[in-house]
């Protein structure tokens, strides 16, 4: 069986062929073509886009029935042009190159072995079975790939029978089950020899450049990120953009960026905490006004309180007059709060209180002790609420 013709000439971008069949399905308009230069998902790689057409081509999947396009749009069969996004397969050819780079490095070098790889939009990953590498490791194997990247081997694709494939030093996960016919192998002259189904580039100089940007712990092991060519380039001047916006902003060289933004952190945690003692006077400044008053029964709406201020201040009402009742209300961006306390020698039923009021406005209250609070959607029903819940106290 023939080959695609991206499988034969992967940096072929457009492609004179014939729509055999096409429809509509519960994942929208799909085709099938007599060949493609769009390249189905697996092994890590997405698959690639571009147009039958004029119509765009959001995905290709591999499935028993064959290769699928699934479009945008529907066509009709027939011939048609089959054009790639060239930029973005390309860089799907240097990144997952890359990938078989720093797995042959980490395998050989380090006895790291590989045991999946994701290839992202904005980075890619290999998941290594070993705990996380020291930055001394990581920073040889990164320079090893750039050592070889400057070698400028040759990186081909062949396919070979079972029977060859079983006498070859084949870098593998092995087959999948009931594997039958070709094995299709990517090989990195002297690194590298793999099975393989995706993109490559033809040399590795083409990838100009890869870094590793980090780790995480991954199921016993390590995930490594990484970026090759243009991509890393597009993150580099990303951020060198980055810096520049933080320059204006913290008024400080890069050297200094780091001291620049801790200083800025702690004078704005210094700044919350001086917001937040203040609050606390002023709520207890409230508590005590109101309770100088030392009526049976208060009602005060602030605005914009939230609903710890709303607590304090009642709770240092409750304190300073125990034989009174207080409700607090304020509006806030998430609705409507309000806080009911009484003091330690009021005889009042404060729980049934709370839900009077809470009834009335629409919304929901809890608590314990001498102190409920609650929250509504709004306290448009404010005074139809006051009312229900004086009627509740004691004559």
């Amino acid at each position: 069986m023939r080959a695609p013709a991206w499988e034969e000439q992967p940096y072929l971008q457009e492609l004179y062929t014939q729509v055999l069949a096409s429809g509509d399905g519960p994942e929208g308009p799909w085709a099938v073509l007599a060949d493609t230069v769009l390249y189905s998902e697996g092994g890590g790689q997405p698959s690639d886009r571009g147009w039958i057409g004029e119509v765009a081509v959001l995905e290709v999947r591999r499935t028993p029935e064959g290769v699928i396009h699934h479009l945008a749009a529907p066509v009709s069969p027939g011939p048609v042009t089959v054009r790639l996004d060239w930029p973005r397969r390309f860089d799907h050819m240097q990144q997952h190159t890359a990938q078989h780079l720093l797995t042959a490095v980490a395998q050989d070098r380090f006895g790291w072995p590989t045991t999946a790889f994701h290839l992202g939009e904005r980075v890619s990953d290999i998941e290594l079975d070993v705990p996380t590498p020291s930055p001394h490791q990581l920073h040889e194997l990164e320079e090893a790939a750039a050592a070889a990247i400057r070698s400028a081997r040759p990186v081909r694709a062949r396919r070979v029978t079972l029977e060859e494939f079983a006498a070859l030093p084949v870098r593998t996960r092995g087959l999948p089950a009931g594997h039958r016919g070709d094995v299709r192998l990517v090989e990195i002259e002297g690194i590298d020899l793999n099975t393989c189904g995706g993109t490559h580039v033809a040399n590795l100089s083409e990838l100009e450049s890869v870094a590793v940007l980090g780790t995480e712990p991954m199921r016993g092991g390590t995930r490594v990120f990484f970026a090759a060519g243009r991509r890393l380039r597009a993150l580099f001047h990303q951020h060198l953009d980055l810096a520049a916006q933080l320059r204006a902003v913290l008024q400080a060289p890069n050297h200094e960026l780091v001291a620049a933004a801790q200083a800025k952190l702690e004078a704005l945690r210094e700044a919350e905490r001086v917001a937040r003692r203040l609050q606390e006077e002023a709520a207890d400044a409230l508590g005590e006004r109101l309770a100088s008053q030392a009526p049976r029964f208060t009602h005060w709406h602030v605005e914009h309180k939230d609903l710890p201020f709303l607590q304090r201040a009642a709770r240092r009402f409750a304190a300073l007059a125990p034989s009174s009742v207080v409700l607090l209300t304020s509006d806030s961006p998430a609705g409507g709060l309000f806080c009911v306390a009484a003091g330690a020698q009021c005889p009042v039923d404060l729980a049934a209180l709370a839900h009077a009021f809470a009834a009335a406005v629409g919304g929901r209250a809890g608590g314990a002790g001498r102190l409920f609070q609650g929250k509504a959607p709004s306290l448009a029903q404010r005074e139809a609420g006051t009312a229900a819940l004086q009627r509740l106290l004691p004559a």
